[in-house]
């Protein structure tokens, strides 16, 4: 019997704005409860505070990091003033992937109560229902609605859902329970034959229009991609454990030649001799279900990361003579659509082992047919050969412009069709979700020949054209004899210094980062935070690679490509000593302290609230340490709101200047040593369009 159904994905229009309400109020609340639900499985309180794996969290961050996403999203639109509990909306907020600027060291963290984090869910919850009842609502729902940031802190908390699953079904087996709403499939048997469909070749058209489609979707789903696919042939079924088990007897794992040059590099690391969730006992094989290990299940999907199944594809290569390979995105498409498929009802059970309409766990690979292939959808994801790349007309969502950036990195591979627990956009055929290639979901793959080689959609020049002028603004030419405006200011900081203990330094508001590795010049070490995980991962490019590459407009669509390296610009010795974070500058982490300068430049126009972070920065700065900030006092109410100014008003009818504003709030503990100064930038814009600015530039030293 299927399972109770879980919600669908709301429609984005509509003709009764009052059940529209009630339709998201119900999405809402039973994501909520699903997701609490699946922690059940956690056997006890210790459960939450151990790392299933060293590069996540423990559990406790991912139970509270849903909730705290919707409080800071909230923030952030301006649909909300106030915080729940700022505290939990620091420490939950960034660190679910292993990016560089995560912060996955629990000595940096004093982690609530698991009853804490569950009251503070509770609390988080009113507010939601509360605003879904209140905000203005017209349909259709598009990016700019009061309601996209609702349905995107919904869609977020289903990811998780999954992702923590995984992070469960890895956990010790100690740590985990069985739990009625979370049972396996019992059903296995003989595993079938595999054998080879033909695929004619045809056409595929990918992406969404911004105002007209039905479902909520994530940035890299907007824009518009079309190919042509040659035939080829795809395997009927996904590999199951019992095909995957050839390639294990051949000597698979032993054989460095199945493997390639990063997926040798995980193997030798991870000492990897058969898939992460197979267990051997004596001679027999058992499987890691999400709490349990159970006889192996030789008809259901292996489940592998894609160096695994990449090796596999070539070790059917070499034994077969055929040019075997994954799938490219385009190929997966091309299957979605020969199969006739559409996305899953509303009504009645997926035809797929999806959405938890069946199982709590993988079925035999068997079990749904669709079209002349089995589990195009659904069961398990599907590796594919494609990196993640953006559409051509791809732009971020300004409320999260981090969700696939930091992903354009040729490291992060498409997976495709979703798994047994994967629900709302997870199921849809336009969603665009890529893991690191030594990553574990609930994953595993199909295997195609083709002739065609896989084309890959790569992105190595940053072509965003933000990006790309603050790429040029911190690291490229100079404009008009305007020397480099960062680089200024990290002279203008080192001098000041004099010989003060120059131990730590932070660069807050780093944007792209080069004068976080200008005052590495003479600072032990330098921390970079910026709200802009976009901005930061140029900085983290440079640091890991030594090299940034970007485009410039010329005019119109005309272009020149920039070659930057930590090398050409002196800073090669220092990359050792910077580090680069996500953060908010009104509500940083309590770790970001101890600093004997902290470098502010253009940030406090910027920021939605400016005291908040002026009236607590002596915290973070040792005593008789500096505090230098810049900025042209550029005040808009699209950065800030006209009450949380701290200057360039009239007050009781003369006139009170941010510096003015500086002076009332920093003079408590700081007294102000040098400037005001102009320090002019540039930004370019196009070959005949720049920006000429003048930053006031200030230096106060702590004294209380």
């Amino acid at each position: 019997m299927p399972r109770p159904q879980i919600q669908r994905t709301p429609l984005l229009y509509g003709d009764d704005v009052d059940a529209k309400r009630e339709e998201i109020r119900a999405y809402f609340h039973g994501t909520l409860d699903c997701y609490e639900q699946l922690f059940k499985t956690l056997r006890n309180d210790a459960a939450y505070y151990k790392k299933p794996i060293a590069l996540r969290h423990p559990l406790i961050f991912y139970y509270g990091h849903t909730a705290t996403f919707f409080v800071n999203k909230l923030i952030l639109a301006g649909l909300i003033t106030e915080r729940i509990n700022p505290r939990f909306e620091s420490m939950f907020a960034v660190g679910v992937d292993e990016m560089s600027w995560d912060d996955l060291d629990n000595k940096h963290y004093d982690w609530p109560t698991a009853a804490e984090v569950t009251e503070y869910r509770r609390k988080m919850r009113d507010m939601v229902d509360k605003l879904i009842s209140d905000l203005p609502l017209v349909l259709p729902i598009t990016w700019e609605s009061p309601f996209w940031p609702v349905l995107m802190g919904i869609e977020h908390e289903q990811i998780h859902l999954e992702t923590s699953s995984v992070l469960i079904r890895q956990h010790a087996l100690e740590y985990v329970q069985p739990h009625e709403d979370w049972m396996p499939c019992e059903k296995t048997g003989a595993a079938p034959e595999n054998e080879l469909i033909n695929v004619p070749a045809g056409a595929v058209a990918i992406g969404k229009n911004r105002t007209t489609h039905q479902h909520y979707g994530w940035d890299n789903e907007y824009g518009a991609h079309s190919a042509d696919v040659a035939a080829f042939q795809a395997s009927k079924y996904l590999v199951s454990n019992q095909e995957y088990l050839s390639f294990i007897n051949d000597s698979g794992y032993q054989t460095d030649d199945y493997w390639e040059e990063e997926g040798l590099a995980w193997r030798n690391f991870s000492k990897a001799e058969q898939p992460t969730f197979w267990v051997i006992k004596g001679n027999d094989w058992f499987m890691r279900t999400m709490t349990d290990e159970i006889p192996m299940p030789w008809d259901w999907p292996v489940d592998v990361n894609y160096h695994e199944a990449k090796a596999f594809c070539n070790w059917k290569a070499a034994t077969t003579g055929q040019p075997v390979r994954l799938p490219t995105e385009d190929e997966w498409y091309r299957l979605y659509d020969l199969t006739g498929l559409s996305e899953v009802p509303h009504d009645k059970p997926a035809t797929g082992n999806l959405h938890l309409d069946y199982y709590a766990s993988s079925c035999p690979v068997n079990a749904f047919p669709q079209g002349d292939f089995y589990d195009v959808v659904g069961n398990v994801w599907q590796w594919t050969e494609t990196p993640t790349y953006p559409f051509e007309g791809f732009d971020v969502h300004p409320l999260y412009d981090d969700f696939t950036t930091p992903t354009f990195d040729n490291q992060h591979n498409l997976i495709k069709g979703g798994s047994w627990i994967s629900c709302g956009n997870e199921t849809l055929r336009s969603s665009r979700y890529a893991f690191r290639r030594h990553f574990f979901q609930h994953a595993g793959f199909r295997y195609v020949i083709s002739d065609a080689p896989a084309a890959v959609q790569t992105s190595n020049y940053e072509t965003d054209k933000l990006l790309s002028e603050y790429a040029e603004f911190h690291y490229g030419d100079t404009y008009f004899d305007v020397p480099n405006f960062p680089k200024a200011l990290a002279e203008i900081a080192i001098k000041a210094m004099g010989d003060r203990p120059a131990v730590k330094a932070l660069d807050l508001g780093c944007a792209s980062g080069r004068a976080t590795f200008e005052l590495a010049r003479h600072f032990d070490h330098v921390t970079g935070i910026d709200f802009s995980a976009r901005f930061i991962g140029q900085g983290v490019q440079l640091a890991q690679q030594g090299i940034l590459r970007y485009t410039l407009v010329d005019e119109g669509d005309l272009v020149f490509y920039r070659e930057r390296t930590l090398n050409g610009l002196g800073l090669e010795d220092v990359k050792n000593k910077v580090g680069f974070f996500q953060g908010d500058a009104c509500n940083l982490k309590s770790l970001f302290s101890g600093y004997d300068l902290i470098l502010a430049a253009n940030l406090i126009d910027r920021l939605y609230e400016p005291a908040k972070l002026l009236n607590s920065i002596h915290t973070r700065i040792n005593p008789g340490g500096l505090l230098m900030i810049a900025s042209p006092y550029t005040w808009l109410t699209e950065h800030t709101r006209r009450e949380f100014w701290i200057g360039g008003f009239k007050r009781d009818g003369e006139n009170f200047t941010t510096l003015d504003g500086l002076k009332e709030i920093l003079g408590k503990h700081f007294r102000l040593i040098q400037g005001p100064q102009s320090v002019p930038f540039v930004i370019r814009e196009t070959s005949r369009k720049h920006q000429h600015t003048l930053s006031e530039v200030t230096l106060w030293e702590k004294v209380s």
